[in-house]
């Protein structure tokens, strides 16, 4: 394994299904808390934490504060009875192009209806956290029409996180196909576990593709997080056809992956640019230790042996530590967990509020975490609960927020939040 560490510094009313009437959206009452005394400034979470005795870096690092004015939200039921969807990208026209967990594309339309499998795609290892995961539209999408989408690959060694991209091409039923179908980029080495794939794609400023993965979860493949020759627990950094961009920071490393852009982390499933192009991630913690960060090129995020929260059998990570120099603290962090997953920074005109803000779908927090942002610090947090799993985030061209539930207990939802 290649040494690393000394070559860098150091729920609100429960959200009411309803069947969808054909063509046509339900509206629901607003469903956060109201403002007041009671709430505002204090922060959302007051349950102990499961790592006991651990405390933050800096006072702003966690439970910050709720802002003065909470803000509500009306929520639309734009489709419902849908299969279990992992993500959803908007199409210019305005439909929405969605992942199946099982292994599909489906357009959802704007009255609802769910279109054909759009046909064309790998085969798909669908067990456990795996599935046909992330998708995003090539940056010159209205010119190339090329979709980028990450998945669970299946491969004789057991299977891993692969992205690949293909030529989407429409048919007037809804639905179409995917042509040149290619694999721009594959987790290594490979493992036959089902959990921590990652994954989401983020487009870069520069057309650069970052790749977040989780490390596969067991014992026996967390360490390799720490390993710049292992694909497990990274983001990469990588150009549309999957090569590695020459200014990565390990380019020169004997050994290491070049496409890495950034290591020690656990399980990212929520990535995001701001408004000054950079990356910032949130990754699962254990129990505890769910964080958001802001990687950058080369740096160690910690996990497994730097990491707030403890396992799941109760014991500590490693040694417990929360702290060291050669590791990035986390910008902010959650104890007990939001479970993470979807993300987008909000820029509209909606919710002027919010402007600036991150959007992050908790799956067990069921609802869109708003963490308003200033000097790249966490200066307040709310929870919008839904009474749902969320699994995707995304900010819609009219300026309302569209959620993707997740669907797991029964049939997902697409969601359209506005200002109440």
């Amino acid at each position: 394994m290649l040494n690393f560490r000394d070559m860098t510094r150091h729920k609100g009313n429960k959200f009411l299904k309803s069947p969808l009437l054909r063509g046509l959206a339900v509206t629901l009452a607003g469903v956060t808390a109201t403002a007041g005394a009671a709430v505002a400034q204090q922060p959302v979470e007051t349950r102990a934490p499961n790592g006991v005795g651990q405390t933050p870096q800096r006072a702003d690092q966690t439970r910050a504060p709720q802002p003065d004015t909470l803000t509500t939200v009306d929520t639309q039921v734009i489709a419902a009875d849908l299969p279990p969807l992992w993500a959803m990208e908007f199409l210019p026209d305005g439909r929405m192009l969605t992942t199946v967990k099982a292994g599909a594309l489906r357009i959802v339309a704007a009255d609802g209806s769910l279109g054909p499998e759009i046909t064309g795609l790998p085969e798909v290892d669908g067990r456990g956290q795996g599935g046909l995961l992330d998708v995003a539209l090539s940056p010159q999408f209205e010119t190339d029409g090329q979709v980028f989408f990450s998945y669970a690959e299946p491969r004789d060694d057991g299977n891993g996180t692969a992205v690949a991209s293909g030529k989407l091409v429409l048919d007037e039923a809804g639905g179409g196909r995917l042509e040149d179908v290619r694999v721009i980029f594959r987790q290594t080495p490979s493992h036959s576990g089902n959990a921590h794939f990652g994954s989401r794609l983020v487009f870069g400023a520069q057309g650069e593709l970052f790749v977040t993965v989780g490390e596969r979860s067991d014992a026996a493949t967390r360490q390799q997080a720490q390993d710049p020759a292992s694909g497990f627990g990274k983001v990469f950094r990588i150009d549309a056809s999957g090569a590695a961009l020459g200014d990565n920071p390990f380019v020169a490393l004997d050994g290491a992956l070049p496409q890495v852009w950034s290591l020690g982390h656990r399980n990212m499933q929520a990535a995001a640019l701001d408004d000054k192009g950079r990356l910032w991630t949130v990754e699962h913690g254990p129990r505890g230790g769910d964080e958001l960060n802001r990687p950058e090129a080369g740096l160690n995020y910690g996990w497994p042996e730097v990491t707030y929260g403890i396992d799941y059998s109760g014991a500590n990570i490693g040694d417990g530590i929360t702290a060291t120099a050669a590791t990035e603290q986390p910008v902010y962090y959650w104890d007990p967990v939001i479970a993470p997953s979807g993300m987008t920074f909000y820029q509209g005109d909606e919710f002027p509020e919010w402007n600036g803000a991150f959007l992050v779908g908790g799956l067990v927090s069921q609802g869109v975490v708003v963490l308003h942002m200033k000097d790249d610090r966490v200066a307040y947090e709310q929870q919008i609960s839904l009474g749902e799993r969320v699994r995707d985030v995304k900010l819609g061209q009219d300026g309302a927020v569209y959620v993707v539930t997740d669907g797991r207990s029964g049939a997902s939802q697409i969601l359209r939040l506005t200002k109440a």
